[in-house]
């Protein structure tokens, strides 16, 4: 069994057969055949000509009449109707099949199926861009992996929880598990698992900025999947060697892979594949200088991921897009594409169907805080009972006629502890609840205490005063060449800096990752762009420092005052953030460490300014919007060591 699933459709034919058999062989309605039934259901699912086969094969299960292994087979059940779901481009439908499988219990079904199906859920989750979701439920697949015994279905544990950090941009703890995936899976090597250890230490390194190692892991997951045999890791090993050669400039090679993928894909009907091979083809003929035809392409791809719910490469193949385009100089189509990417991810992190990181963090010092809070009324509430219990013996020994003026002594007393220890829990629970709205790093608000504080700017819904949005430009590249502590130390430092040229009532919140926002209450057009070239200067003017080492940052600025001039159009503070978030990739567009704002727009109401903001570039060409561009004064350091 464990050899079959591992070389799964590969050697389709003699697979099937050899299920047939041991499916003859088992015990009816037992354990074991459900088993196989299970197993018959993955090998055959890559194609699409067996879904009668799924179809039958999970209505046996659905309808299995041992009340005992109901469970069981209802797991396998779920699995196969993901798997099928997933075939039909409904991801959502997939993840809804399988939400319930992290609470099926050990004694209900065995580690094998469990482990399949959470593993597959965490692939899911992070595809639909719940990375955190995907980390935590990853966490439980490698657990059951690690109770397996067996070390290929570890070291596949191992890469996919490797993925998911590395999509929560944690580089480092992705780089240590697929290491660590890489030592186990040497153990007990096959080409299909080191074709997928390959294919994701591939693109850790890439994003690590380690090109080369990328490059090399890439062309090893190409040579595998090649030996395996499979049709479906082939296809994905060619789209991901084309995207390997894509980020090295060799734009020929890139699409030649991406064509032989996306033939591999259609003869297959493997949508996933699909889409990639013909982003890739898009993201090619863009760097071969066929701009408009290769955008077009690519954003019919990236369509298609976000129609099926799969933000998260949706997102990643907006900001690829808008990275292509800027390099090749189509400014307005790059600035369009990086509106589509935070639209995009700011509408997920509202949605609360992805959390970030840092509000991971967040969520967790909440608990530590609500603990926190729980022990102080707890201790109230002894002292509380301590006094009750006071007053009722002097009650009692009044009764008696004895110490009268002594209880009443005792009794003021008790009340004045009582009242010193409810105000120090006032005091300790607002100071929590202050703890619990800050960043942990930087110690600026961070974005649930921006939700609390806009409700003061935005009357009525709409949003009154000044808004900046601050990028700190190729924080990526620090990271890489200085290490993620000096990142931190950037980030800290920047957060000062801010803090020195703002007043105290300004509200300055840590938006996430390398993003600032500033909040003003007052809408004066000049004060802002004053100000905004206060904020570009203060961050470039001087190196920041980690340890022995001097680091040159500079920043992206967009900026607006609201309502807008000169009709005054009010917007929702959710609008607002998104017409400056434009501006700020404009900003970035041409040229970084720049600051662009908006002195006014010929919109009448909010439906027009979303119109202008659509083509702002060309609206500003044509005089339709008012852009002031800022730069940084000429910077007086030079980094280094």
């Amino acid at each position: 069994m464990d050899r079959i699933e591992r070389s799964g459709s590969s050697h389709w034919l003699e697979n099937d057969l050899a299920l047939l058999i041991l499916q003859a062989q088992a015990p009816p309605r037992s354990a074991e055949q459900i088993e196989v039934l299970a197993l018959r259901g993955i090998i055959n699912a890559e194609f699409s000509d067996r879904r009668a086969l799924l179809e039958w094969l999970i209505t046996e299960l659905e309808a299995w009449p041992d009340a005992g292994q109901r469970n069981a087979a209802r797991l396998a059940a779920s699995y196969l109707r993901a798997k099928l779901l997933l075939r039909d481009g409904d991801p959502a439908g997939a993840i809804k099949a399988l939400e319930w499988v992290d609470g099926v219990e050990e004694a209900d079904a065995s580690i094998t199926l469990r482990l399949r199906s959470i593993w597959l859920l965490a692939t899911l989750l992070s595809d639909a861009g719940d990375v955190d979701a995907g980390i935590n439920t990853g966490v439980m697949a490698l657990r059951l992996a690690e109770q397996s015994g067996a070390p290929w279905r570890r070291a596949l544990a191992l890469i996919g929880l490797a993925f998911n950090y590395m999509r929560a941009q944690q580089l480092e703890r992705a780089k240590q598990l697929i290491a660590e995936a890489a030592e186990v899976a040497e153990r007990d090597p096959d080409p299909i698992l080191m074709s997928r250890l390959h294919n994701s230490r591939g693109m850790i390194y890439s994003e690590l900025g380690d090109e080369a190692t990328a490059g090399q892991a890439m062309q090893m997951a190409l040579d595998f999947a090649r030996q395996a045999g499979s049709p479906t890791m082939l296809a994905l090993a060619l789209a991901n060697a084309a995207d390997s050669q894509l980020r090295k400039g060799d734009f020929q090679k890139a699409r030649s892979l991406s064509e032989e993928a996306l033939a591999m894909a259609l003869a297959n009907h493997d949508l996933s594949s699909e889409t990639l091979a013909r982003q890739n083809i898009g993201m090619a003929k863009i760097g071969l200088k066929l701009i408009e035809e290769g955008k077009r392409e690519t954003i019919a791809a990236i369509t298609v991921d976000e129609a099926q719910g799969q933000r998260a490469q949706a997102s990643d193949g907006w900001l690829e897009l808008a990275k292509q385009l800027e390099r090749f100089g189509d400014l307005p189509g790059a600035v369009q594409a990086y509106h589509h990417y935070r639209g995009l991810s700011d509408r997920v992190l509202r949605e609360g169907s992805r959390k970030a990181v840092l509000e991971a963090q967040a969520r967790f010092d909440n608990e530590i805080q609500a603990q926190q809070i729980e022990a102080l009324n707890q201790g109230n509430q002894l002292k509380a009972e301590q006094v009750r219990a006071g007053d009722l013996r002097l009650k009692l020994s009044a009764a008696l006629g004895a110490c009268v003026v002594l209880s009443g002594i005792l009794l003021a007393l008790a009340y004045q502890r009582i009242r010193k220890t409810n105000q120090a829990l006032a005091l300790s629970n607002a100071a929590l609840k202050s703890q619990g709205e800050r960043d942990p790093l930087t110690g600026l608000a961070n974005r649930r205490h921006f939700q609390s504080a806009i409700k003061r700017l935005a009357a009525k819904g709409k949003f009154f005063g000044t808004v900046f949005l601050i990028d700190i430009d190729h924080f990526k590249r620090i990271n890489d060449g200085y290490g993620h502590a000096a990142g931190d130390s950037v980030l800290v430092e920047l957060a000062a800096r801010l803090r020195a040229v703002l007043r105290d009532e300004d509200l300055v919140v840590r938006w996430g990752g390398e993003e600032f926002l500033i909040v003003i209450d007052g809408r004066q057009a000049a004060s802002a762009s004053l100000l905004a070239q206060r904020l570009l200067d203060e961050i470039a003017q001087t190196t920041m420092q980690h340890g022995e080492v001097q680091i040159a940052v500079t920043a992206s600025i967009g900026f607006a005052s609201f309502p807008l001039a000169p009709y005054g159009v009010a917007m929702a503070w959710e609008r607002a953030l998104d017409l400056v978030d434009i501006v700020m990739y404009l900003a970035k567009a041409h040229g970084r460490n720049r600051a662009f704002g908006i002195v006014s727009m010929a919109a009448k109401d909010e439906a027009g300014v979303q119109v202008l903001a659509d083509e702002l570039e060309a609206a500003w060409r044509e005089g339709t919007v008012n852009l002031l561009a800022l730069q940084a004064a000429p910077k007086t350091w030079e980094a280094g060591p």
